[in-house]
C-alpha cells in the first residue's frame, strides 16, 4: 500500500467521525429543546454513527499498516472485515428506525411539531450526509477501498433517514403527523438493503471471488500485448482481501534464452502489475513447441479469439501455432 493511499484513507475516517459527532451534538441540541421523535431518532441515530466511526477509523488504521515479517503481503485483508463491521451497524439502523415507527404508531407518541429548528438541521444532515457519501464514493473507488466504499453507502442511509425525519417534522405541521413513521418504516427497507449490498460485496473479497470481467479481460490484453508472447492459458485472478493476485502461463519461442525469457516474464508481469487493483503477479513461461497448451475457452473468451484450438485433436505445438498467427493478425 503507498503512502498516499494510507494517508488518504486515514483522513476519510477522521473526517467521517468529526462530522458524525458534530450531527450528533446538533440534533440533540434540537431534540432536548423541541422534543420532536424525528429529531430524537436521528440524535440517536448520529451517536450511533459516531461510535462505529470510532471503529471504523481504527480498522482502517490497522488495514494500512506497512508490510512485516508476519503480513509479507500488508494488512489490507483486514480490510472487508472492517465494512461488514459497518454492515453490522446499517442492519442496526434498519431495525432502530422500523423499531421505533412501529412502536410510535402503537403508542400514538409520534407527530411532534420540532418547530424550524428541526427543519434546518434535518435538512443541514441530509446535505453534509449527501456530501460525505460523494466524497467517500470517490476515494472508495479511486483507492480500491471496500470500507470506505462501505462507509459511503452508510452516508446514503442517512440522507433517506434524515429525509424521512424531515418528512414527519414538515407532516405534524401539516397537521399529517402519521407522515412520520410511516417514512421511517419505508426508509428502513432501503437501509437492510444496502446492508445486503455491503456484505454480498465484501463476502466476495474473503472468500476469493474473481474480480469483473473487465479486469480480467484488461489482464489479457496486457499479457498478450508484449510482441514476444505468443499465447496465454491458465489464466487465474481471484480477490485476496481488496486486491487481485493473478498467476497465467505464457507461451513464448523455445528457441530464446533462458535470460530472454526471463526478461519477458518480468515484462509481463509489471505490465499486469501495474494495474491498480492488482498486487501480486505470477507468470509461468512455457516454449510453445513444448505441447504444454491446452485448450482455455475462458481465456480466448476474454482475449477475444474465437477459434476450435484442441478440439480438433491437434497437438501443443499445432495450438501454439495458431496463437501466434491469431497474434499476428490481431
Amino acid at each position: 500500500m503507498s503512502d498516499d493511499r494510507r494517508r488518504v484513507v486515514r483522513r476519510v475516517g477522521a473526517i467521517v467521525l468529526a462530522v458524525n459527532l458534530a450531527l450528533a451534538l446538533a440534533k440533540g441540541g434540537v431534540w432536548w429543546i423541541s422534543g420532536s421523535l424525528a429529531v430524537g431518532s436521528e440524535a440517536v441515530n448520529s451517536l450511533a454513527d459516531s461510535v462505529y466511526s470510532i471503529v471504523v477509523l481504527a480498522g482502517l488504521y490497522l488495514t494500512t499498516q506497512p508490510p512485516d515479517f508476519e503480513h509479507p503481503h500488508g494488512h489490507e485483508r483486514i480490510e472487508p472485515f472492517v465494512s461488514l463491521f459497518v454492515a453490522v451497524g446499517v442492519f442496526a439502523a434498519g431495525g432502530a428506525v422500523l423499531w421505533n415507527a412501529t412502536t410510535s404508531v402503537l403508542n400514538g407518541t409520534y407527530g411532534v411539531d420540532g418547530g424550524a429548528a428541526a427543519v434546518v438541521v434535518l435538512a443541514g444532515t441530509a446535505g453534509a450526509k449527501y456530501g460525505l457519501y460523494r466524497y467517500c464514493l470517490r476515494i472508495g473507488e479511486e483507492r480500491h477501498s471496500p470500507a470506505v466504499t462501505a462507509a459511503a453507502l452508510d452516508n446514503r442511509n442517512d440522507i433517506l433517514t434524515a429525509a424521512a425525519a424531515l418528512v414527519g417534522v414538515l407532516g405534524a405541521a401539516a397537521g399529517a403527523p402519521i407522515l412520520d413513521p410511516i417514512a421511517g418504516a419505508v426508509v428502513s427497507l432501503g437501509i437492510f438493503y444496502t446492508g445486503y449490498e455491503i456484505v454480498r460485496d465484501n463476502v466476495n473479497y474473503l472468500v476469493g471471488a474473481a474480480p469483473p470481467e473487465e479486469l480480467r479481460r484488461e489482464i489479457m490484453e496486457r499479457a498478450l500485448a508484449h510482441p514476444e508472447v505468443r499465447g496465454a492459458h491458465d489464466v487465474v485472478a481471484h480477490y485476496v482481501g481488496p486486491e487481485v493476485d493473478v498467476s497465467l502461463h505464457i507461451e513464448v519461442e523455445g528457441d530464446m534464452t533462458l535470460f530472454e525469457a526471463h526478461d519477458i516474464e518480468s515484462e509481463v508481469v509489471e505490465a499486469v502489475r501495474s494495474m491498480p487493483e492488482v498486487d501480486d503477479v505470477f507468470v509461468h513461461v512455457d516454449p510453445k513447441e513444448l505441447g504444454e497448451w491446452k485448450p482455455d475457452p475462458e481465456a480466448d473468451r476474454l482475449a477475444g479469439i474465437d477459434d476450435d484450438r484442441g478440439a480438433d485433436g491437434n497437438d501443443g505445438a499445432d495450438s501454439s501455432e495458431a496463437d501466434a498467427t491469431t497474434d499476428e493478425n490481431s
